[in-house]
């Protein structure tokens, strides 16, 4: 029994080549609107404003200040598993909601 005759799905690169040229590349029609679709990024107004020196807090918060909270409290404390489980825990999510927030732009 071979594949091309067990009644399966053979796949034909040829059928869906539909809007290729030769070289591969999809042809475009040419009454497209070019402004229609997005904004290039280079229109976007990207400057380095208070939400990128938020995000450079986080990232000093969770890179400097929690590892040396977590290597201040010592193994026999009250706190130690509260600094092992929730201090490395708790800067990751507020980087990685901080660092998608201050980078998705209207």
């Amino acid at each position: 029994m071979s594949s091309s005759d067990d009644g399966g799905y053979v796949h034909d690169p040829a059928a869906f080549d539909g809007g290729a040229d030769d070289e591969g590349q999809l042809e475009t029609s040419g009454d497209r609107d070019p402004g229609s679709g997005s904004p290039h990024p280079d229109a976007a107004d990207r400057r380095f404003d208070w939400r990128g020196w938020l995000l450079v807090a986080v990232i000093v918060f969770a890179f400097l200040v929690a590892p040396t909270a977590i290597f201040l409290v010592p193994p026999g404390a009250e706190g130690y598993r509260f600094a092992l489980l929730i201090l490395p825990l708790a800067p990751a999510v507020v980087l990685a909601i901080t660092a998608v927030w201050a980078t998705t732009r209207p």
